[in-house]
């Protein structure tokens, strides 16, 4: 079976983007595939005549410090994710996602921006991204000249916030065939800050996801300074319980204030049923046990980082 009939590995974003003005349509990026592959096999993808393999960009490759925020390239696998000492130390709720999507040989060669891509309200990696507060970059082309035939086309990037890639599930604001993502900014604060993720699934081995919770908390002294909740599926995209953090912020975690943050969060998500993984009212009922847990490991994460800077 032929799946495409031409294969495209630019070196770095102007020949991608060159390839996306010239090659033959429709056309695909690729990295991972593991997804994308039996999509095409199994006939759930309209045909392909071209795809761009993006493994060998440099610029998607790299995972690394810049400045106030960690970068890493939507051709990194989630495995290089989970394991790097930069992501451990810095997003915890990332590594921790990463390490529970599907099995170590997908995880080999999955790649964070194809967990992202595919636009899933509970995509594991899209949840503890959300919750880091990312900021995505995006390619696409740079068009100058009077007419089609002058015109020259190179490689233009910007920034995005993260929630503004997804419409709905499965639908991203990409305009496919145009735009590419580069990779993920993560900001560093300078504070007391750490983040958690966890998830609950069937009891199969590789699954996927019943409920999923990422949170990201700053810690001051005994108070939590500033907090992001991301919960997946609580909507038709990924979602933050804004009304939840706006409750505990400024508070100390306790009972009497994380009753009513969970409250908030329960009368802002949009719980459905799936015939594949749990019906809305019991992601209603199981929710309190796992929001709890992740901000209650998140608030002693950060007061761990806060004790061991004191001893230093």
């Amino acid at each position: 079976m032929t799946l495409w009939q031409n294969y495209l590995r630019p070196k770095n974003l102007s020949e991608a983007m060159d390839a996306f003005a010239h090659a033959p349509r429709p056309l695909l990026p690729i990295a991972g595939g593991t997804d994308l592959l039996l999509d095409l096999e199994q006939g759930r993808h309209s045909p392909v005549q071209t795809v761009v393999d993006v493994t060998s960009i440099a610029e998607m490759t790299r995972l690394e410090i810049r400045d106030d925020h960690l970068f890493i390239g939507a051709a990194v696998p989630v495995n290089r994710v989970a394991l790097d000492p930069l992501t451990v130390r810095h997003a915890e709720a990332l590594t921790e996602a990463c390490n529970l999507i599907a099995g170590p040989q997908v995880r080999n060669v999955a790649t964070l921006g194809g967990n992202v891509a595919h636009a899933l309200p509970a995509a594991d990696g899209t949840i503890a991204l959300l919750a880091l507060d990312v900021q995505a970059e995006i390619t696409s082309i740079a068009q100058s000249g009077a007419s089609e035939n002058e015109r020259s086309r190179s490689a233009v990037t910007r920034k995005i916030p993260f929630k503004d890639l997804f419409l709905g599930p499965g639908k991203s604001s990409l305009n496919h065939g145009e735009e590419l993502i580069v990779g993920f900014h993560i900001p560093i604060p300078n504070s007391r800050y750490a983040s958690c993720f966890q998830r609950i699934m069937r009891p199969q081995g590789v699954a996927l996801p019943i409920l999923n919770c990422a949170v990201w908390l700053e810690r001051e002294n005994d108070l939590i300074k500033d907090i992001r909740i991301a919960v997946g599926p609580g909507g038709g995209t990924p979602f933050r319980a804004t009304q939840a953090e706006d409750i505990l912020r400024g508070q100390t975690l306790t009972e009497s204030t994380f009753d009513p943050a969970l409250d908030a969060l329960l009368a802002q998500a949009q719980f459905r049923t799936s015939a594949r993984r749990a019906g809305a009212d019991y992601r209603r009922h199981i929710v309190s046990g796992l929001f709890g847990d992740v901000v209650e490991s998140a608030w002693l994460r950060a007061e761990e980082k806060t004790t061991e800077t004191r001893r230093h």
